[in-house]
Parts: C-alpha cells; sequence; structure tokens
C-alpha cells in the first residue's frame, strides 16, 4: 500500500552514514523530511544533498530534521559524501540511510515499478511531530528538487497546523493567508485582529496571524 496523507509514517531501525538509528527516536518532537535517491554517485543527487546540507540553518529554525536513503551501503554512503563536500563546499549533517533490502523503499512506496525495479525515485516526506504524513512529493530521477519549495511548504504546513488558515496560490512566508471557510465572517475579527479582507463570502484574507 502507498502512503498517503495523514498515515502514520512506519517507523524503522536501519544503519545509516551516522550509525544505527530508529527514525521516530531521531525525529523526537521535531518535524521531519525524509527523501529518497536512486543511487549513490549520481550527479543530480549530489547536487541535491549539497543543497540540504547548505540549508541546514534554515531546517534547524523551523525544527525539522532531514534523513536521506538510497540502496547502496553505508560504505559507499561515506565515500559520496566525501564528494558532495568537495563538489558542492558544504559538509553533510544528516544521516543517509543504506536501505539495501529496499524494506524502507517498500514500505515507504519509493519504488515505482514503471520507473524502475531496482531504484528508488526522488520520494520526499515531510511528517509531523505526531508522526502523520502532511506531504508526499515525487520527482523522476531526471529532474532535481526546488528547495525552496520544500522549505515554503514546511511554512506552510506548520503555520496552518496552529492557525485557522489556508496558504493561497504562490504564497510565501509574510505573506496575506486565506482564513478557513469553517469560521464565520462576523467572528473573524475576534480571531484575526490585525483586519480581514472579504473579496468574496468564501474568500477572506488576512494578515499572517504568527508574524
Amino acid at each position: 500500500m502507498m502512503l498517503r496523507l495523514g498515515d502514520v509514517a512506519p517507523n524503522f531501525k536501519a544503519k545509516t552514514s551516522e550509525g544505527e538509528i530508529d527514525f521516530y527516536e531521531y525525529l523526537g518532537d521535531s518535524w521531519g523530511v525524509l527523501f529518497s535517491h536512486p543511487a549513490d554517485y549520481t550527479p543530480v543527487c549530489t547536487t541535491e544533498l549539497g543543497r540540504t546540507a547548505a540549508l541546514n540553518n534554515e531546517f534547524a529554525k523551523r525544527n525539522v530534521k532531514v534523513m536521506a536513503l538510497s540502496v547502496d551501503s553505508v560504505e559507499s554512503h561515506k565515500g559520496w559524501i566525501s564528494d558532495i563536500n568537495e563538489t558542492q563546499g558544504v559538509e553533510v549533517n544528516f544521516p543517509i540511510i543504506a536501505d539495501e533490502d529496499k524494506s524502507i523503499s517498500e514500505a515507504y512506496g519509493m519504488l515505482h515499478p514503471n520507473a524502475s525495479t531496482t531504484f528508488t525515485v526522488r520520494s520526499l516526506f515531510i511528517i509531523a511531530p505526531d508522526k502523520t504524513v502532511k506531504l508526499i512529493i515525487s520527482y523522476p530521477a531526471s529532474t532535481g528538487r526546488n528547495f525552496q519549495e520544500i522549505l515554503r511548504v514546511i511554512d506552510s504546513l506548520q503555520l496552518t497546523a496552529y492557525h485557522s488558515v489556508a496558504t493561497p496560490a504562490d504564497w510565501k512566508d509574510g505573506e496575506d493567508v486565506v482564513v478557513a471557510p469553517a469560521i464565520k465572517t462576523e467572528d473573524i475579527p475576534a480571531k484575526f485582529p490585525k483586519g480581514f479582507k472579504e473579496i468574496k463570502p468564501y474568500l477572506r484574507t488576512t494578515p499572517q496571524p504568527n508574524k
């Protein structure tokens, strides 16, 4: 079964570039990003892991822990990390799972047989502190991820988890948001004291409440 939004993310123990890790223990009370790569020593993956390392402070300030995965060995990962650090000018500071038996890839639906029977696609999961899956994105092997979009989605997920709002198309942190339809218009001033704009009865916007 493929994971779906709202499902509980399967826990696992795995060998990684930073030793054996229990996924739930690693996450603790943090948000999590788990993402897979087709293989070590591949060009697009090298840039992606380098970019992830470069954004370490951005993930940290959002209380997000990251973990990567491929079906290659820990030994392979460690050699590849050396290449990533050298070519991308970073220090990889997160674990890379060695999913050699593909058990984690199968549990998370990272293997798409029509794309490849042996390599994971570029799957990415954002997991909330309660261990439920909040976002799933899958890219083909040929297309690198947009990490600014991943950070943008994390901002949206964290905002909407704690406030009765949604984020509109192309929203960025700090911009106006949409008031949840369940809130009556007459109740908006008490809940959102910064004010609101009624564009249509079903479309009400307000300044971002946590800024």
